[in-house]
């Protein structure tokens, strides 16, 4: 077996044996089909890396389909959400398509399905079919109605779709086999009534197929050849494949669906439902919250599709469900960033540094590199004066030997700047910290060559001019919940875990260059970690996002608990 071979995942060899065994390669074709009824999160970014990424390998199509079947929850906001998304990922799909542009197709396939015995018009209520439908370990019973006529299936099926009859009167079910021990095989529901408005097809409905009828079904239109879910879609299988086989056409693509398992991320929650939840009851700021596990949210927060991308590449595909940890997502943005993020000076927890032997008045612009990582990113200037801010904990009023930042009687250098030997303090009535007074040494300014510029300081510090400074809101974020898996317990509602000190709002004191900084551009505040500039930026006031330290903190806390 080759190395290529080898690193290819579970997906990737059925498809690699299924040309083997003749299916030819310019008829593969893949689709992302999700539901428009709420907005993508981290699990989608993972099947759409898989989907789009599939067919960036093999040079196939790859359709973004809207499986829009339940009017009662979905709306246009969540297809231009998830269009968006997609294309921030980096990915272009072959087409659009709707499992709406195929009703009409689909309600003619059922009223075959009547002609040949293979469907009925069930009129019980919701309650008897879940009664009559068995359980597990006991075979189910079959519905009264099941043996009526093909005509007054095909009468009581028109009318449905003519809105004759409310909601919850009548269902339109597969006649399969009420014993069979896969309980989706048990007669399942069609079509129901639903009097409903559809964002593509108005109130041209009163019918609207189930999502197991539409979505292979759906996937036989657009000729997909591997048709990719999660595991809890393996029952559903069968499923698929009874439907497909009733409309089957030699010679046609048939669509193979195969099951891969979901990855959930720690420290938060993957499911649509829980994530409205938190949107409606109030505990985050709507679905782009930075907290939020949507890719919204992490574009929000100041991740990078390239990021993004890497990490479901890491992850990769599995046939079993498992918990991947947050830290690696964040480990994978910061690797990214390090690469693209200018560096600039800024200040969250300010305290007052004086130079006291520095002119006042004086100011001066010094040299600062954009970024290491990137040779063509080039210097700016930042400017230096007498007073500056300083960062509250670079500064210790009596250090031990092992501390290498500011204290009294010691030298540290500024950073692109001078070194300063601190010298005195000045406190209020509560003993606070108000000032630190230091003087510099006039020949060591960074990048002079003087002989006093090349002395080895052990600690550098980051610094803002006062005079220029910039203020900014600055919001720091934390995990959105104290429990690495929310959801797992099912007897403890995993809103009981949300963690109260997610969100920090923070003045913050920024060198000058930021002053026209725009929404979704991303920094590295040097020593203190990445920002990204949020949307709610305008004229008066920044507003700033932490996106990720400069290291997992977590990691560590985790270890000493």
């Amino acid at each position: 077996m080759s190395t290529e071979e080898r690193s290819l995942n579970f997906i990737e060899q059925i498809i690699e044996e299924d040309m083997a065994n003749g299916f030819a390669k310019d008829k593969l074709r893949f689709r992302f089909p999700p539901e428009p009824n709420g907005y993508l999160h981290v699990g989608h970014a993972s099947s759409i890396c898989l989907n789009f990424g599939l067919g960036l390998r093999y040079n196939a199509p790859v359709n973004l389909r809207f499986d829009d079947t339940n009017p009662a929850k979905e709306e246009q906001e969540y297809v231009d959400a998830i269009k968006k998304d997609v294309e921030w990922l980096g990915y272009q799909w072959a087409e659009e398509r709707y499992a709406s542009d195929y009703f009409q197709e689909l309600y003619d396939w059922a009223v075959q399905f009547i002609k040949n015995g293979k469907a009925y018009i069930d009129s019980q209520s919701s309650e008897d079919m879940a009664k009559q439908k068995g359980t597990p370990s006991q075979p189910g019973t079959e519905s009264p109605f099941r043996n009526r006529s093909v005509e007054e299936n095909l009468d009581l099926f028109e009318r449905m779709k003519n809105g004759e009859f409310p909601e919850g009167t009548h269902v339109l079910r597969a006649k399969i086999d009420m014993t069979s021990s896969n309980m989706l095989m048990r007669d399942p529901i069609m079509y129901r009534i639903l009097h409903k408005h559809h964002h593509r097809t108005g109130d041209a409905w009163k019918i609207y197929p189930m999502y197991d009828w539409a979505h292979g079904e759906s996937d036989y239109v657009e000729e997909i050849s591997h048709s990719l879910c999660t595991l809890e879609f393996l029952m559903h299988r069968e499923l698929y494949d009874w439907f497909l086989d009733q409309i089957y056409t030699e010679g046609k693509v048939r669509p193979k669906q195969r099951e891969f398992a979901r990855r959930n991320l720690s420290h938060t929650v993957v499911s649509k439902r829980k994530l409205l939840q938190l949107v409606q009851e109030g505990h985050v700021n709507g679905w782009d919250d930075p907290r939020m596990s949507t890719i919204s949210g992490m574009r929000r927060r100041g991740y990078t599709p390239a990021s993004i991308r890497n990490f479901a590449d890491t992850i990769g595909i599995a046939k079993r469900t498992n918990l991947i940890d947050v830290s690696l997502l964040e480990f994978c943005v910061r690797e990214d960033l390090n690469k693209i993020a200018p560096r600039v000076m800024a200040v969250l927890d300010p305290v007052k540094l004086v130079i006291t032997n520095y002119p006042e008045g004086k100011e001066e612009w010094l040299e600062a590199e954009n970024n290491p990582e990137d040779e063509s990113a080039g210097f700016r200037e930042v400017p230096f004066s007498r007073e500056l801010y300083i960062e509250r904990e670079d500064f210790m009023e009596n250090a031990n030997s092992k501390y290498f930042r500011l204290t009294l009687g010691k030298e540290v250098r500024l950073k692109n700047a001078y070194i300063i030997k601190g010298e005195s303090v000045v406190k209020d009535a509560d003993g606070n910290i108000t000032e630190i007074h230091c003087t510099y040494d006039t020949d060591s300014r960074s990048g002079s060559g003087t002989e006093a510029s090349l002395r080895k300081i052990k600690g550098t510090i980051h610094w803002v001019s006062i005079q220029h400074a910039v203020e900014a809101e600055v919001r720091i974020y934390d995990r959105l919940f104290t429990h690495e898996a929310p959801d797992a317990d099912k007897d403890v509602d995993f809103k009981e875990y949300i963690n109260p000190n997610s969100l920090e709002v923070i003045k913050g004191y920024l060198e000058p260059s930021l002053k026209s900084a725009e929404a979704g551009e991303r920094y590295q505040f040097q020593r203190l970690g990445y920002f990204c500039v949020d949307p709610d930026t305008n004229a008066e006031k920044i507003v700033f996002n932490k996106t990720v330290g400069l290291r997992d903190t977590w990691a560590k806390l985790e270890s000493k608990e």
